[in-house]
């Protein structure tokens, strides 16, 4: 089963050859599970999203496994329990893309596309990765706030807004006022070592929500990074 992308025109095509170490990469999940998705993971969720989510890139087990983003792995259980407590999910969760769950005014859109190795695509990875981030978030003139899931994602996001990434340091829970009336939201990734180990947990990743909506309807306040507490 295939979902369609909420962003047609703006996804790699399904054997981008981009990136060389990732394309190695695919073609050995390809060979050693052929029936897993294995190959770039469109986004996922409302074209007409409020809120979108920046995340790093495909899990091996899970979204490069069933194809759609956070689908199947720890990260997913967590991000997609939060999003149905904040009324931005509708269905139940079930780590399947057969699931019939769907966001609601909410979209997924991964900074990296497709799966790297131990999880840490490299600069030039990012780099070749950047057009198609760049033109989702083009694509969603809806969108006034972005939660970026890492510092990955974090960098992608102000290089997106053409924003300068040494006035924007990321840190958990911080707020950066971009240009167009939008604000990026950091967080710690929802990874089952961050909240293993203590370094993010559920309440804290709440909290990140909570300011993302109470910033959902704001359009006006300094032009420059803030941390409301």
């Amino acid at each position: 089963m295939e979902i369609d992308s909420p962003l047609p025109g703006t996804e790699p095509p399904r054997d981008c050859p981009r990136c060389p170490r990732l394309v190695a990469l695919r073609r050995e999940c390809q060979a050693e599970y052929p029936d897993w998705w294995n190959a770039p993971v469109d986004a996922f969720g409302d074209p007409d999203a409020w809120l979108a989510l920046a995340g790093l890139a495909p899990g091996k087990h899970g979204a490069n496994r069933t194809g759609r983003p956070f689908t199947g792995d720890y990260a997913g259980d967590l991000l997609f329990a939060t999003l149905a407590k904040f009324g931005l999910s509708k269905g139940r969760y079930d780590a399947r893309i057969d699931d019939g769950l769907t966001l609601e005014g909410a979209i997924i859109v991964n900074s990296v596309k497709c799966l790297p190795p131990q999880n840490k695509p490299t600069p030039a990875e990012i780099a070749n990765c950047r057009p198609y981030f760049e033109q989702q978030l083009a694509a969603l003139p809806r969108v006034r706030v972005i939660v970026a899931l890492g510092r990955i994602a974090h960098d992608a996001v102000l290089r997106a807004a053409g924003a300068r990434l040494v006035a924007h340091p990321f840190g958990h829970g911080a707020v950066h006022r971009l240009a167009e009336e939008r604000y990026l939201v950091d967080s710690y990734h929802c990874s089952r070592y961050n909240t293993n180990t203590g370094r993010l947990t559920p309440e804290m990743f709440a909290n990140v929500f909570r300011v993302a909506l109470a910033l959902r309807d704001q359009t006006s306040g300094p032009n420059s990074s803030i941390n409301p507490r």
